[in-house]
């Protein structure tokens, strides 16, 4: 069950809140994901996933990971050689 929460997770779906309201499409999903490889289930959930994941989304912790802004690239110093007097 662990992996199927994991699953969910990458999907970004709630599993707690996924579970908790609709506890027969759960175990129903729980049964085939154990039967079947991650990406063959998602090939025959591929429909079924997004309104689930709009229906349940992840609530992500934004604050804890704040992406440092790009530094600026320093740019080239090229030399120029002197012109050759006439």
């Amino acid at each position: 069950m662990q992996e199927f929460e994991e699953y969910l997770t990458g999907k970004k779906i709630d599993a707690a809140a996924f579970k908790q309201h609709e506890p027969e499409m759960w175990e129903e999903w729980l049964q085939l994901f154990t039967e079947v490889h991650p990406n063959s289930f998602t090939q025959q959930k591929l429909f079924l996933i997004n309104p689930i994941r709009r229906k349940y989304p992840l609530k992500e912790d934004f604050s804890a990971e704040k992406p440092e802004p790009a530094k600026p690239k320093p740019k080239p110093k090229f030399r120029i050689p002197p012109r050759p007097k006439k």
